[in-house]
């Protein structure tokens, strides 16, 4: 047990009290999210969103984390197979905020901070070929008998509204 502990370990990097909701900073971690770490580092340069620039920083931070860490411990961490284990924008403190309104009244507002959280760790790769290649099909076959399984039942449940519409038209002549 304290073996598997050794072998997966994760770094992180947080920003706190970033000013943004964590509902617009989440939708830039949720794709990077399960990505190796270059390829999380390109979509979120290259995104458009006003919160990525500040989540390439913790990403970079986080990074930067696992080769220091690594160094000081003498861990032997390749950063080529890190990859973003969790990212998550949690909700800070909210600042209360007074809005003039008409007639000498006054509407109250909120200012949303997130505080973003990202944890990137080190993917061991699979001992055997063979394994790897056991285990994909069979997802693959999973799905495909999901949508067989499914497919049928709709179209049955749509001629059965279908007959009771012809039904109730005939009934109501």
């Amino acid at each position: 047990m304290a073996n598997a502990a050794e072998k997966i370990r994760e770094f992180r990097a947080e920003a706190k009290f970033q000013r943004t909701s964590p509902q617009k900073a989440k939708l830039v971690l949720d794709l990077i999210k399960g990505l190796r770490v270059e390829q999380a580092l390109n979509t979120v340069h290259f995104s458009t969103k006003r919160m990525a620039p500040v989540i390439e920083k913790v990403l970079r931070s986080a990074i930067q984390n696992a080769t220091y860490v690594s160094q000081e411990q003498g861990l032997d961490v390749d950063v080529d197979n890190l990859y973003v284990r969790t990212a998550v924008a949690n909700e800070g403190p909210r600042m209360k905020r007074i809005r003039p309104a008409p007639m000498g009244r006054a509407f109250r507002y909120q200012r949303r901070l997130a505080h973003i959280i990202v944890t990137v760790a080190e993917k061991k790769p699979l001992n055997g070929t063979s394994a790897s290649a056991n285990s994909n099909p069979a997802p693959a076959a999973k799905k495909s008998s999901k949508k067989a399984a499914t497919t049928p039942a709709k179209k049955a449940a749509a001629k059965k509204t279908a007959a009771k519409k012809t039904a109730s038209k005939k009934a109501a002549k």
